[in-house]
């Protein structure tokens, strides 16, 4: 272990240095390497902790990854639905968040809005662990680096080409994890659905540093040519369902298809963080075929999370 991460928080990714992050990726992958060695760990660095599951969001892959991973380090999950709590009643989040972090070891928040999560991270007394809310979702892009590493190598000179809504949590969290670490980014994106400001000036000045290269077509097209891996995501995120129309209009010709993969570089991956609609983002043929790897993917998940609470929470 080259770094020290114990008592941080994970809001986003902005605040975390490349080595940070790498030093994530290692425990990750070697904590996927022992489970798939021996069955088990070793070590279990959160026995007698509990983590709280604090969630206002529906979810698949997030929960069960996080109760799994919390299980397999020796830990115990308190799953609570926010709706189900006094919050629907008027009790500040602030209140929440000091109440149950003189319970727990760890939150994990599944948020509608990033500023909650500041807010629950600002009160609480144990670390905040970002499991998605509108501006961010650093899980999923650190299990997308652990995917990429897997399928292409560490220090491989790597084009990744992100196509659809650009201003999205997952497209916002990609954007900044690559560039901090040297992975060249081209997002494919309706005008109006570009990255936001505060995203590109922070990958801006981190690509600066690593050497990665990241840029902006309205084009698909121009975006996917000699990309290694072809990346998209829903263009109507949970809680844009009043968009529907709107979005589908501005998406239309964004679908990856098997003539756009053939842009990309020979061989090149799909990635999709799930869950998808066929027909719509991605063709079946590329979400199910031979190139597609969203289930090694959606796997990760539970590694990436694993590393992030034995070097946030654990012993």
């Amino acid at each position: 272990m080259t770094v020290s991460l114990k008592g941080r928080d994970l809001i986003d990714l902005k605040n975390y240095t490349a080595v940070e992050i790498q030093e994530i990726i290692s425990v990750a992958s070697a904590l996927k390497s022992e489970l798939k060695d021996a069955g088990r760990h070793a070590r279990l660095p959160l026995a007698g902790k509990s983590i709280a599951l604090y969630f206002e969001k529906q979810s698949l892959r997030t929960r069960v990854s996080f109760e799994v991973g919390i299980h397999q380090l020796g830990g115990q999950t308190i799953f609570i639905n926010s709706g189900s709590t006094h919050s629907g009643r008027g009790e500040p989040l602030m209140d929440t968040a000091r109440v149950l972090s003189r319970y727990i070891h760890g939150i994990v928040y599944r948020a509608y809005n990033h500023e909650d999560v500041k807010e629950m991270a600002e009160h609480s007394g144990a670390p905040v662990i970002n499991a998605l809310c509108d501006k961010a979702h650093p899980c999923q892009a650190l299990a997308d680096l652990l995917t990429i590493y897997e399928h292409r190598g560490r220090g491989v000179k790597t084009k990744v080409a992100y196509i659809g809504d650009a201003e999205n949590n997952v497209a916002s969290s990609l954007t900044v994890v690559l560039a901090k670490v040297g992975i060249d980014v081209s997002l494919g994106c309706p005008e109006s659905y570009g990255p936001s400001q505060d995203v590109m000036s922070a990958a801006l000045a981190d690509a600066k540093k690593s050497g990665a290269r990241i840029e902006v077509f309205k084009n698909p097209e121009d975006a996917v040519r000699g990309a290694d891996i072809v990346y998209t995501d829903v263009w109507i995120s949970m809680g844009d369902e009043g968009e529907t129309e709107r979005r589908k209009k501005a998406f239309a010709g964004y679908e990856v298809t098997p003539k756009l993969m053939s842009l990309a570089a020979h061989g090149a991956l799909f990635m999709h963080d799930m869950p998808a609609h066929r027909g719509e983002e991605v063709h079946p043929d590329v979400m199910d075929g031979d190139r597609s790897i969203v289930i090694d993917q959606a796997e990760n998940r539970l590694h990436a999370q694993k590393a992030v609470m034995a070097l946030l929470i654990g012993e």
